[in-house]
């Protein structure tokens, strides 16, 4: 037999090139090879820019490690440019965010803190998030991430322009918080308030449904970073708007982590997908990935 009549998975036209120093992004782009993630990053970069286009909502879920890593002002950013539509974070996420609006720095060394106790234990956090949650629950309608938004608008906190709540607030950009009682550090402190910090968290499990019954064909859901929490917080979602009716359908999903674990792939990627839809997995460090995939899509709405 020849090797002339065979299928063949690599061709020489799809491979890598060198970049050459002085090029724009668009030159780095096009020396990337058209083979296997590379390939696959590009087209969910071309999902996201064309939901982006045709104005489809595009939901990004995201853990608390993408603050840590430097990434609310990428984040924030899609949100100004209305590619990113929603963003729901788990209740670390924002702890992260209001520490670092509040204060300038988050994330203390937990192995250290843990040592004498005092892991956790800063008072000024517990008292503006718990405070914040109990004294608006009464008053006010909105959620978890919307009071929370408002209340570092408020206080003016001098480090407001890297905060997603904030962002979320001043935008019009809904963005929700799923909190799981016992997993955060404010939950450790005598201003924790069960009763408001589970209905502020029902009320954005409220707002999450609403933006996923808005998904359909060209709408594209992405989680980066959430292992267990938004996952199975997505599926329910997602399940109570199949059930009122809504279509929510045949979107692009996508997962992004440094390991991949079981409940984003099924829960995300392949369950909703499952019939319709595109499903997408990469594997990589938030710190790279996200900013890359950002400047991806802008490149490809410039066009």
């Amino acid at each position: 037999m020849s090797v002339a009549g065979r299928t063949s998975k690599v061709r020489l036209e799809d491979c890598a090139r060198p970049f050459e120093p002085g090029g724009s992004f668009a030159d780095f782009l096009s020396t990337l090879p058209d083979i296997l993630k590379a390939k696959e990053l590009k087209a969910f970069a071309a999902e996201i820019a064309e939901a982006a286009h045709v104005k489809q909502p595009v939901i990004l879920m995201m853990g608390a490690h993408v603050i840590k890593t430097g990434l609310a002002p990428v984040v924030i950013d899609l949100m100004e440019r209305g590619i990113v539509t929603h963003v729901a974070m788990n209740s670390a996420g924002a702890i992260h965010d209001s520490e670092s609006a509040l204060f300038g720095v988050t994330s203390e060394d937990v192995a250290t803190n843990l040592q004498d106790g005092s892991f956790g234990m800063w008072r000024e956090t517990g008292d503006f998030i718990n405070g914040t949650l109990t004294r608006v629950m009464d008053k006010q309608e909105c959620g978890f991430a919307e009071a929370l938004g408002r209340g570092l608008i408020e206080a003016g906190a001098p480090h407001l322009s890297y905060s997603i709540m904030a962002a979320g607030v001043r935008l019009g950009v809904p963005v929700s918080v799923h909190a799981a009682i016992g997993t955060d550090i404010v939950h450790q402190q005598p201003t924790m308030d069960g009763a408001a910090t589970g209905e502020m968290s029902f009320r954005d499990f409220r707002v999450l449904a609403h933006a996923v019954a808005g998904l359909r064909a060209r709408s594209v859901v992405m989680n980066v970073g959430s292992a267990v929490i938004l996952p199975e917080v997505f599926l329910k979602a997602l399940t109570v708007a199949r059930n009122l009716g809504h279509d929510a359908r045949g979107f692009a999903a996508a997962n992004f982590d440094m390991i991949q674990h079981y409940r984003p792939n099924v829960n995300v990627v392949a369950r909703p997908t499952l019939g319709s839809g595109r499903g997408y997995v990469f594997t990589g460090h938030h710190e790279l990935m996200l900013p890359l995939l950002a400047a991806m899509v802008r490149e490809q709405l410039k066009g």
